[in-house]
């Protein structure tokens, strides 16, 4: 069974549409966040906030990111992807997907990268336990 979470841009966020690009660019500025606090810490924190290689799949289903574990054997594999849009609407969703595989640390991390996404993109999170938490401005 897969859980998913879902982040989704409002008019009001700071991003109007969503892409993959957008996806790995955020990754890698919460990866060079956390690198900096390791090194105030002189800790290789890093290496435990992100445990992940980020990995984008295309396959006949469509495309994903898969941020799979290459070291930590407490963490396996998350999944990263846009639904599909109508042709006529900019994709406006990214969900977050467990795999049955994943373990109790690999949904606390998800939960954390939900979290820190939707922060900054100021965007509306719905949580793996249908929870909804607004970043984003609201009238």
């Amino acid at each position: 069974m897969r859980e998913a979470a879902f982040i989704k841009v409002t008019p009001l966020s700071q991003k109007e549409s969503i892409s993959y690009d957008d996806v790995k660019e955020i990754l890698q500025y919460y990866q060079e966040i956390t690198h900096k606090t390791g090194e105030q810490l002189s800790w290789e924190y890093d290496q435990n906030a992100f445990p992940y290689e980020i990995m984008e799949i295309t396959s006949s289903e469509g495309t994903y990111l898969h941020l799979k574990s290459h070291e930590d054997p407490h963490y396996h594999s998350i999944f990263i992807d846009i639904p599909n849009t109508p042709a006529d609407t900019l994709p406006d969703t990214l969900r977050i997907s467990l795999a049955a595989s994943s373990t109790t640390a690999d949904k606390g991390k998800a939960n954390e990268l939900c979290k820190f996404i939707a922060k900054k993109w100021e965007a509306e999170l719905q949580l793996f336990n249908n929870r909804v938490m607004y970043f984003c401005k609201r009238k």
